[in-house]
């Protein structure tokens, strides 16, 4: 019994070492380490306002001078899912102990499968969302809708539903919003501008993100 009980320790050890090594166990591990290196050296201050989500967060990187008045601690990383954001909350959003946190996320998941639809990422969502609540119950939540793209056209659909899905439920907490940014990205046809985003036709440039500044300033505490 005892060698049978040794055998699977040994087995699970080497499952592990393997999936971390291939990045399956742990994806954007990197990422999330190199921000609590950074946070060893100058660690931020606490009570402010955490960014957490995808590359449009990720990149970005001048999110600071937009806000000015505000103090902004940027923690978004890679192509991330709300379940990479369930499985780093510890690590990029509750050591800060914001006082309001700000979600862009979704996009990487509609685009993950053609089995996720709506439902899954507001799903994803609200698991995310009772996560927080659990460990930070008076901050403030904003989420960013889920951004259209001339890249991810045919997803529009599902973004503009799960977009309402998450609008709907954050109606009734008083210590959260939803900041539009999904319709004033769109031109009067109701396609996606096609001079706010970089040549990949999915991240913004700097007259995206100035859309972003405009519609989230009035909710930033």
């Amino acid at each position: 019994m005892i060698m049978i009980k040794n055998i699977f320790k040994t087995l699970v050890f080497f499952v592990s070492v393997f999936l971390t090594s291939t990045g399956i166990a742990q994806p954007f591990i990197d990422e999330v380490k190199a921000f609590k290196k950074q946070d060893s050296t100058q660690s931020p201050p606490k009570h402010e306002i955490v960014f957490i989500g995808s590359s449009s967060f990720r990149k970005w990187t001048d999110v600071q001078s937009y806000f000015p008045n505000h103090t902004i601690i940027n923690r978004g990383f890679g192509g991330s899912t709300f379940p990479d954001l369930i499985r780093y909350a510890d690590d990029l959003v509750f050591p800060y102990e914001p006082k309001q946190i700000v979600i862009y996320c979704g996009d990487n998941d509609l685009a993950a499968s053609d089995t996720i639809n709506a439902d899954s990422v507001f799903n994803r969502f609200k698991k995310f969302y009772d996560i927080l609540r659990s460990k930070a119950k008076k901050a403030n939540i904003v989420f960013v809708a889920i951004k259209p793209s001339p890249s991810r056209e045919k997803l529009m659909q599902k973004m503009d539903l799960a977009n309402y899905k998450i609008k709907q439920f954050l109606s009734a907490d008083k210590r959260a919003a939803f900041a539009d940014v999904y319709h004033p990205m769109l031109t009067a046809d109701g396609k996606p501008m096609p001079d706010i985003f970089l040549e990949d036709n999915l991240h913004m440039n700097a007259k995206g993100y100035a859309i972003w500044q405009k519609v989230l300033e009035p909710y930033l505490k």
